[in-house]
C-alpha cells in the first residue's frame, strides 16, 4: 500500500517515461516549426529552468522570493562578460555564470536567515528593484554597458551540422533541461530534500532531529540562484543581447506566477510554467484584440488558473493520479 501511495504522490508517469516523452517531443519540434516559433519554444524551455529553481526554494524549503530576476540578470551578464572580455567559450561561460549566481545567492541567503517569510519577501523584492539600477550605473558602465546593455556573440552550429542556429540552440537547451531537471528531482527525493521539507513544515522538529537549518536554507537559496543564473545566461545567448531594463520587478513577478501555476512542488510540470510565461501574453492579446486590453486578460487568465488549480498543475496531476 505504501509503495502505491508513493507512486501516486509522484504522479501517473515514472520519471524515466517523463524524460523520454519530453526528449521526444522536444526533438520533434525542429521538424515541424519555423525558426521564430522554434525560438519561442526554446525560450520557454529556458524559463522552465528558472522556474525549477524557484520550486526548489519556495516549494521545498518554504522561503518566499520575488527577487530571482536579479539572479537571472546576474547570470546573463556573467555569461556575457566571461564569453566576451574573458574569452571563455559560451558553453563554459553559462555554467560558470550559474556558479557566480550560486555564490551570490548563498551570500544573500545567509543574512536573510534571521528574517521571517514576509520580511524575506520584501528583501528579495528590494533586490529585484535595485539590480537594474545597479546594472545601469555609470560606475559599472565599462563592464555592463550601462543603459545600452551588452551584445553577445552567439556561436553558430558547430561541425558543419545541417542545422540552423535556432535548431542547434534548441538542442542545447534540451541538453540543459535533461541535466538540470533530473538533478532537481534527485535532490527532492534525497535525504537533503526530506530535510528541506521538514524545515518547511516543522522547523522546531527539524532542529530537534539534528537538521542544520542555516546550512540547508542558505544552500538551497544558492542552488535556486544557480538555476536562475543558468537560465539567464541561456536567454542572453538566445537574444544576443542583455540590458538592465529586461530584468525588472515585473519580470520577477512573471517568474513567480509561472512557478505558482506550474505547481511549487513539481519539477517536470515546470515546463507548463515556462510555456505560460512565453505564450500567455499572446493568448491575452488575441483574446482582447477588439478592446486592446491585453493586461486585463492576462490578469484574468492567471486568476482563473489559480482558482481552478490552487496547487498548480503539479497538484492537479497528483489529485488526478490518486
Amino acid at each position: 500500500m505504501r509503495i502505491k501511495e508513493r507512486q501516486a504522490a509522484r504522479g501517473w508517469l515514472p520519471d524515466r517515461w517523463v524524460v523520454t516523452l519530453v526528449a521526444l517531443v522536444w526533438l520533434t519540434l525542429p521538424l515541424i516549426l519555423v525558426d521564430y516559433t522554434l525560438y519561442r519554444f526554446t525560450q520557454a524551455g529556458v524559463f522552465t529552468i528558472a522556474i525549477v529553481g524557484m520550486n526548489l526554494l519556495i516549494g521545498q524549503s518554504g522561503q518566499l522570493s520575488i527577487g530571482h530576476s536579479a539572479f537571472f540578470a546576474l547570470g546573463a551578464y556573467a555569461t556575457a562578460l566571461l564569453s566576451g572580455d574573458g574569452g571563455i567559450s559560451v558553453y563554459l561561460a553559462v555554467p560558470l555564470g550559474g556558479v557566480v549566481c550560486f555564490v551570490f545567492g548563498f551570500l544573500f541567503g545567509w543574512p536573510a536567515l534571521r528574517l521571517g517569510s514576509i520580511h524575506l519577501l520584501l528583501a528579495t523584492w528590494g533586490l529585484a528593484i535595485a539590480t537594474p539600477q545597479f546594472l545601469r550605473s555609470s560606475y559599472l558602465e565599462d563592464w555592463t554597458g550601462g543603459v545600452s546593455g551588452i551584445y553577445l556573440d552567439r556561436p553558430g552550429t558547430p561541425f558543419d551540422l545541417p542545422l540552423s542556429d535556432d535548431q542547434w540552440w534548441h538542442l542545447v537547451t534540451l541538453v540543459a533541461l535533461l541535466i538540470l531537471l533530473p538533478m532537481a528531482r534527485n535532490l527532492i527525493n534525497s535525504r537533503s530534500g526530506r530535510a528541506l521539507r521538514s524545515i518547511r513544515d516543522h522547523p522546531g522538529a527539524a532542529m530537534a532531529a539534528g537538521v542544520n537549518l542555516s546550512i540547508y536554507k542558505t544552500l538551497i537559496f544558492g542552488v535556486s540562484a544557480f538555476y536562475a543564473g543558468i537560465a539567464g545566461g541561456l536567454t542572453g545567448l538566445l537574444t544576443d543581447f542583455v540590458a538592465p531594463d529586461t530584468y525588472g520587478v515585473f519580470f520577477a513577478m512573471i517568474l513567480l506566477a509561472g512557478a505558482v501555476v506550474a505547481g511549487l512542488g513539481g519539477v517536470w510540470t515546470a515546463l507548463f510554467g515556462g510555456l505560460l510565461i512565453e505564450f500567455l501574453p499572446d493568448v491575452a492579446a488575441y483574446a482582447t484584440a477588439e478592446v486592446a486590453f491585453p493586461a486585463a486578460a492576462y490578469g484574468a487568465i492567471l486568476i482563473l488558473m489559480v482558482y481552478l488549480m490552487p496547487e498548480g498543475l503539479a497538484g492537479w496531476i497528483r489529485r488526478f493520479s490518486r
